[in-house]
């Protein structure tokens, strides 16, 4: 019986991955269990792996190639069989059949000028039906038909899958001013477009100036770092972030000294028994996640015509991993022991680490920490993490000279740095939420009692 070797879907918001690397050759043998491909999403490198024992035979996808999920990609059998898309994918069938179809039509170089010239796109008759249906432009759709200069059926639905979800309205409008939808921002439920994004981003570009390319200087480059994956999703995200949210950044000095004691105190009480040392960033999530709760306002997203405040505290905690900032997010932080807490920051941190995330494992987060302190920062403004209100910045915890009544004395010193939407916060609120967390840093017993447990 042949089995399957298909790209799993490990998210909601998971519809494509890349092909990193094909693990075993063609026609090798594999047990149950063992590893056939490494996958990459726009936030992860998983492994796949073998649902029984046989014969692998790889279907025609190469290392690098970006495939929707669910795609089969390979199948085990025996050693006389080889990749059947009839047998292994339906999708891939249809596509096959589709390409053999589309038979490339030769085109005589003097007719391909004259199109050329007028701008026109070669297509099959599939595809010219789909991009009518679904009203695509083609001259936007990569075409693979025909050594890669006609566009067939396959293209526009690559090109449909890699589009941003939208309201009907807000394609129609979109695709009246000939805008690419994504490239602009979405605030509606579920991560959708709806018309009034749409307005914004008409708005935007009206009211900017598109400066001419920048002249780069003569210099020597030793190396060229490619632009993708997760680089690119922080690039774009930022970016976004800076562009379209009012920021403006709190900086507030926290006497942290009782926090450094308590701290060491407890570890040496509890790292044996709990397994690890608990460290500055659990017990900074549990004061914020208990802030959270005492003003809710900052548990927030802004859509298109309210502000919601969002019932679940959902930590997102930054890690620094080869691959990129990745940002695990501990779901329901506020309901949870420190110690809870601290072993699936941990689990999620080790994952993100190696590459390993799932990406469930970096969605739904409602707050962001993030903690430069280890490299000695004092301080920084943060980009706020889309779609929330806030992020706080940590700096290095460092001992300084401070006055306290009529003497000089040194204490543990912390700066924070609270970045907020002005467009759902203003800067009193935001102010009173910073303060808090500063006053529970300052005396940390008030909200330890019941988190040793």
């Amino acid at each position: 019986m042949t089995n399957e070797v298909f790209i799993p879907k490990l998210g909601q918001t998971m519809e494509e991955a890349r092909l990193v690397k094909w693990l075993v050759a063609d026609g090798a043998q594999v047990e149950e269990g063992q590893g056939v491909l490494d996958v990459e999403t726009d936030k992860a490198v998983f492994t796949v792996e073998a649902r029984a024992r046989g014969y692998v035979h790889q279907g025609p996808f190469k290392e690098g190639e970006v495939v929707p999920v669910l795609t089969v990609v390979a199948t085990i059998g025996k050693a006389d069989e080889k990749f059947s898309a009839e047998r292994g994918n339906a999708k891939l069938a249809e596509e096959t059949k589709t390409a053999k179809e589309e038979t490339p039509i030769v085109v005589p170089a003097s007719v391909a000028s004259v199109a050329e010239h007028e701008g026109k796109v070669f297509a099959s008759p599939r595809a010219r039906k789909l991009a009518e249906a679904k009203d695509v432009d083609l001259a936007q759709v990569t075409p693979t038909g025909y050594g890669g200069e006609r566009v067939v059926e396959r293209d526009v639905l690559a090109y449909l899958s890699q589009l941003p979800k939208a309201t009907p309205v807000a394609q129609k409008i979109a695709a009246e001013v000939g805008m690419d939808l994504r490239a602009v921002v979405a605030t509606g439920p579920g991560g959708k477009i709806t018309k009034e994004d749409v307005e914004r981003a008409k708005v935007a570009v009206a009211k900017s100036v598109v400066a001419p390319p920048l002249a780069l200087p003569q210099a020597e480059v030793v190396e060229r770092v490619p632009l993708k994956g997760v680089r690119a999703i922080i690039a774009d995200r930022m970016a976004t972030s800076a562009r379209t949210t009012a920021r403006v950044t709190l900086f507030m000095e926290a006497d942290a000294t009782e926090f450094v004691n308590m701290r060491e105190r407890l570890r040496a009480r509890v790292e044996k028994e709990w397994g690890f040392a608990p460290g500055y960033n659990d017990f900074l999530a549990k004061i914020v996640a208990t802030a959270l709760r005492q003003f809710p306002y900052m548990n927030a997203r802004l859509t298109a015509d309210a502000i919601e405040r969002l019932a679940h505290i959902n930590l997102g905690m930054a890690v620094d991993t080869e691959r990129g900032l990745l940002v695990p997010v501990i779901h329901d932080a506020d309901q949870k022991s420190l110690r809870q807490f601290g072993q699936e920051f941990r689990e999620l941190a080790e994952r993100a680490q190696k590459g390993k995330s799932l990406p469930d494992d970096l969605a739904g987060g409602t707050f962001t920490i993030t903690n430069l302190g280890m490299h000695d920062v004092l301080a920084f403004t943060p980009v706020i993490n889309l779609p929330e209100a806030a992020i706080l910045g940590v700096g290095r915890i460092a001992p300084q000279p401070v006055v306290r009544g009529d003497q000089v004395v040194v204490r543990q010193m912390l700066m924070l740095s609270l970045a907020f939407d002005h467009r759902l916060v203003d800067g009193a609120p935001a102010s009173r939420f910073l303060q808090y967390i500063k006053n529970l840093i300052e005396e940390p017993y008030l909200w330890l009692i019941d988190e040793t447990a």
